[in-house]
């Protein structure tokens, strides 16, 4: 039987693996019941998710975490705060998944408040085992990974959703002073996969809604993708074997055409609901793979076992037999999906899937 290596490999160079790679991710509440479930606590081990080797950079030993209390005095936050890594205060909601924030950034006055605020030095982190731990994996018949970062996602958690989009268009030097040093950050850590060989580098960021890119076309290439495409040219100048995978919500179609020309090689998640994956499969068959497919609006929670083999064999029969897809839920599956489509799921990637 063909390794998780050699599917990922035939898989994004547009060649028919062995089998489809699949997998999913699920909300705490939902993770539990699917636990009880199967009787076990390794769900992917249970469903033969796709399971990736994690690896990244390591903290030096005398490490201290930023403090950014001076940014939270006499503030009254909700019970359950915290505060992340990049002092953005995350509140929860009420429901099972998502948090709301509080920005540190939200009130800021001038540029120098944006220069000075304190981000973490990635410079002084450690790369020296990375090369052992890719080399081990791949030798396991294992893909390693690593997530180099976020830039809009973390830009506007930490100036404010509102404020960093009026960023852009009144005070572009603000947005553009956050997004290069969260570039800078994120570099470090793409230098650091490459220099390691890690086979499948991820990056992502929110750009797009449901119904269109987030910004005017000329502002996202200038401000965002421009700093990407540097940071996907860097990764591949120092390992060429590299895929790097993207992640986006909404339709994006009108930034495809960018992506691609950068190097992308993997788009995520391709929503149904407000994606075309006929329209972007016949644009770029051969070019870009997908990963995603599999509607968390629709099919996996609202859908019956039968829907969502049915989707599945659809996806793999019309983009998935001559290589470039891997099928996965469009986001974390939420309580609401039924613990029989989940079972549907991996069942039919098994069936429809295996080519060997």
């Amino acid at each position: 039987m063909s390794t998780d290596l050699e599917n990922f490999v035939a898989t994004t160079n547009h060649k028919r693996p062995g089998r489809i790679l699949y997998g999913a991710n699920f909300v705490g509440d939902l993770a539990n019941r699917v636990c009880e479930h199967i009787g076990g606590d390794d769900i992917a081990a249970h469903y033969g998710f796709f399971q990736p080797v994690e690896v990244g950079l390591r903290s030096p030993a005398d490490y201290e975490p930023i403090d950014y209390s001076s940014y939270w005095e006499g503030e009254e936050l909700p019970e359950g705060t915290a505060i992340d890594g990049n002092g953005v205060a995350m509140v929860p909601s009420g429901f099972y998944h998502f948090w709301g924030y509080i920005s540190p950034l939200r009130n800021a006055e001038n540029l120098s408040e944006i220069e000075n605020y304190p981000l973490i030095d990635m410079t002084v982190w450690d790369d020296s085992k990375m090369g052992a731990e890719v080399t081990d994996a791949h030798a396991a018949g294992k893909v390693s990974t690593m997530f180099v970062g976020h830039m809009y996602e973390s830009a506007w958690q930490i100036r404010g959703y509102e404020q960093f989009l009026m960023d852009t268009i009144d005070r572009p030097a603000w947005a553009e002073c956050l997004l290069e040093r969260l570039f800078q950050a994120n570099m470090v850590r793409a230098e650091a996969a490459g220099k390691a060989g890690v086979m499948y580098v991820k990056c992502g960021d929110d750009v797009a809604n449901q119904n269109a890119l987030m910004f005017n076309k000329a502002t996202w290439a200038d401000l965002i993708h421009s700093r990407w495409a540097k940071i996907w040219q860097r990764i591949r100048q120092l390992n060429a074997d590299a895929k790097i995978w993207y992640h986006t919500d909404g339709n994006c179609i009108d930034v495809v055409d960018e992506f691609v020309d950068a190097g992308l090689d993997v788009l995520n998640p391709i929503q149904p609901e407000c994606l075309d994956i006929d329209e972007i499969h016949r644009r770029y068959k051969g070019r870009l793979s997908f990963d995603g497919g599999m509607g968390t609006q629709s099919t996996m929670p609202w859908g019956t076992p039968d829907d969502v083999r049915a989707r599945v064999k659809e996806l793999i029969d019309n983009y998935g037999r001559d290589g470039g897809l891997m099928i996965s839920p469009t986001h974390v599956l939420e309580p609401e999906v039924p613990l029989e489509n989940i079972d549907a799921f991996a069942e039919a990637c098994r069936e429809y899937g295996t080519f060997e």
